[in-house]
């Protein structure tokens, strides 16, 4: 059973401002995963042709569920507020997603706080920190009838200031509690192993370095395990993303 994360960049490529959309699911396609789980997903967004990239990705792998959690309501730079889960269908979105050929038993979704005020944030081609706004984040969790037996996942894209995604990963943990076990979390959590596994509990399945996608120096992508699943991991580069995708094939004698 292959498990796949990979943050998509809206689904285009790093020196692209739309998207390709046949590119995009040609690269899906050929990740071949049992189970996707999607950062930076678009939905019904200009810059990605108003197409619903869940429901794009879901035909590219034949995934009969699937499902989009939005953190992020309207276009960017236009009406871009936090979304509350009661946007309409056909509305402007951007968030993660979780796709499955496996069967779906329960879906969950946690929203996660963003810093309530102006953050300082040194980019990196800036010698100073300048303020910026934090976004609201947000996991979408799946029970599965997979053929390993019954197993959660949850995909989630943390916040990219350091000293808060911690605080993030550990309200998720905490709310994650109540759901069946065994799980995997997995996605882009914008920290490094050692933190993520503090910060969790969890085993960390693959140590690979996962961004930038032309040079990579660090692992941000991670896809975290309850003991005593095991895996053979990879990293897969691809036409879409500044990211690479973090693939885990599951051992089937570890994971019941």
């Amino acid at each position: 059973m292959r498990v796949v994360t990979f943050n998509i960049l809206n689904g285009r490529a790093p020196d692209r401002t739309e998207v390709d959309i046949t590119a995009f699911a040609e690269a899906i396609s050929r990740l071949d995963a049992d189970v996707l789980a999607l950062q930076e997903v678009d939905h019904l967004q200009a810059r990605s042709n108003h197409v619903d990239l869940t429901a794009v990705a879901a035909e590219a792998m034949g995934a009969k569920e699937h499902r989009f959690v939005a953190a992020l309501s309207g276009t960017p730079g236009a009406t871009w507020t936090a979304a509350t889960g009661e946007e309409q269908p056909d509305s402007a979105a951007y968030g993660v997603a979780l796709l499955s050929r496996c069967p779906v038993t329960s879906w969950e979704t946690v929203r996660l706080p963003p810093v309530p005020f102006p953050a300082p944030w040194r980019h990196h081609d800036r010698r100073w920190p300048t303020l910026v706004d934090d976004e609201p984040r947000v996991a979408v969790a799946a029970a599965l009838d997979s053929p390993l037996g019954p197993l959660t996942v949850v995909n989630t894209h943390l916040s990219f200031l350091r000293w808060w995604n911690g605080r993030q990963l550990r309200l998720l943990t905490r709310s994650l509690a109540p759901l069946p076990r065994p799980m995997l979390l997995v996605g882009d959590l914008n920290m490094g192993p050692d933190k993520a596994y503090r910060g969790t509990g969890m085993t960390g399945l693959g140590a690979h370095l996962t961004f930038p996608v032309d040079r990579p120096r660090e692992q941000i992508d991670h896809i975290l395990a309850d003991p005593p699943i095991r895996a053979r991991t990879s990293t897969c580069r691809l036409p879409v993303s500044d990211h690479l995708a973090l693939i885990a094939d599951l051992d089937s004698t570890t994971a019941r």
